[in-house]
């Protein structure tokens, strides 16, 4: 596909979910991904990297699980997602949470659409499939631990991540490495400070 199909077809995307998000009720993810037409693996991450960090009680440890089936899936083929397991498809997002993403992911493909590009193929070669898989299972671990917003920069992440594949940019795959370690970082110093405060109070016992 052209990078200026790709535009367009961005841009029409967003224009869809943007009128969508008004009549929002009540929508599974099924019905999410259904609007986005013939979906790839891609899409597939974007929609699940999102939506992990919607603050519902299990819902990012569910789709963390599902991510990194995703990352196996990412070796072999980008065109044919998986399907979503049945509970998994028939997870209802609440109208106000069904408007917010709508309206994100039409912001999102908005401003790839005039910034992203095909540019340093050598990123998105077939020889990095292994690299990047193991990068989303990375991202996948990362957002399964229960740290206060330690799913927020991983989902971000993989977000950059399925942009940077859907438009062949390595610009916005080195982002996602990017902002990746800093998820990594994030988790680490957090995780210190846990542990030090959980020792310092036991200490006290």
């Amino acid at each position: 596909m052209s990078s200026a199909t790709q535009d367009w077809c961005a841009r029409s995307l967003a224009q869809t979910l943007r009128e969508a998000a008004p009549d929002a009720t009540a929508m599974s993810l099924e019905e999410l991904l259904d609007l986005h037409g013939q979906g790839s693996v891609a899409v597939l991450l974007m929609v699940l990297a999102l939506c992990s960090t919607i603050p519902i009680a299990g819902v990012g440890t569910v789709l963390s699980l599902f991510i990194l089936a995703l990352a196996w899936q990412w070796r072999r083929d980008h065109d044919q997602p998986p399907p979503l397991p049945a509970k998994l498809a028939q997870v209802n997002l609440s109208p106000q949470w069904s408007n917010r993403c709508l309206r994100l992911l039409a912001w999102t493909y908005e401003q790839a659409s005039r910034c992203l590009r095909e540019r340093w193929g050598w990123l998105h070669h077939r020889l990095t499939h292994t690299w990047w898989s193991a990068w989303i299972a990375m991202m996948a671990v990362l957002i399964m631990l229960p740290l206060p917003f330690g799913n927020v920069l991983p989902a971000i992440s993989l977000m950059l991540l399925s942009l940077g594949w859907m438009f062949r940019d390595g610009l916005a795959l080195l982002l996602s490495g990017a902002v990746g370690l800093g998820a990594i970082g994030f988790g680490l110093t957090v995780s210190h400070v846990l542990i030090s405060g959980a020792q310092t109070a036991l200490s006290y016992l």
